[in-house]
Parts: C-alpha cells; structure tokens; sequence
C-alpha cells in the first residue's frame, strides 16, 4: 500500500509561512482550532511544525501582544520535531513515525511539502478494513 493512499493534499491543509509572526500563527491556530500546523518556506518547502505549546511559552515570556507581531515563528522551529516523510515512504515506517505525531508532514523529493497523513484517517483505514475482513468471516 501506498503511504499517498493515506495523503491530505496542501491546499486542503492549514499551513503557515516560515516568516508569519507569532500573532498570525495564533490567529490561525485558533480560526482552524488546531494544535499544530505545518511550516513551509517561500518555496513550499517544509520546515518543521508549530504547536500551541511554542506559542505560550512566547506569550508567557512576552506579555505585550504588540512584541508578539515583531517575533517570527522561524525564531521557534525545532528541527527534530515532526520530522518529515518522503512520499516514497513504505506504510510501515510511516506507521511508526504515526505512532509518536498526530499527523505526520509529508515531502517529495526536493523537500517541498504535498501535505499530510493523519493519525485519525490510518485509524479510520484499520479499522474500515477490520469491518470489511469481519463481514467476510461472518459470510
């Protein structure tokens, strides 16, 4: 099986720019209600992923929300985290790096970012085909 079986493409992600502020990323993380998003360079290129968490630790170290527009998210990138996948990627290594990431950011070959497989939609695939081999033993 192919890991792209499993892909949500770019445009249907919630993405931020490596240079967005620290206030930009916070208003889309909180219009998407999300967690965490992915962080690409000028040239789709992924850089590495944002939490809430990275942004509270900049809100509770800088009080003043106008400090929070001049702080670019680049600043707090860390290399080691959510590392990225090839497309070329077998299931069974993707399936590890599932493990330790809620989704997990995907890349061809040059680096430049094509989207995400998510936790939640390997879970909904296993268990799918668990319903489906089921219905085969109880036919």
């Amino acid at each position: 099986m192919n890991l792209l079986f499993f892909l949500t493409p770019k445009q249907d992600v919630c993405v931020l720019k490596k240079d967005n502020t620290v206030r930009q990323a916070i208003e889309k993380l909180r219009a998407f209600r999300h967690t965490a998003v992915p962080v690409i360079d000028c040239q789709g290129r992924y850089c590495g992923t944002i939490s809430d968490g990275d942004l509270l630790h900049v809100v509770i170290e800088h009080t003043d929300p106008k400090e929070w527009e001049r702080i670019p998210i680049s600043t707090l990138l860390q290399k080691t985290r959510n590392p990225a996948v090839r497309a070329s990627t077998n299931v069974d290594d993707l399936l590890q790096s599932a493990t330790e990431q809620n989704f997990v950011p995907v890349v061809d070959d040059y680096g430049v970012f094509i989207g995400i497989v998510t936790r939640k939609d390997i879970i909904r695939h296993f268990i799918a085909q668990s319903g489906q081999s089921n219905l085969k033993k109880q036919a």
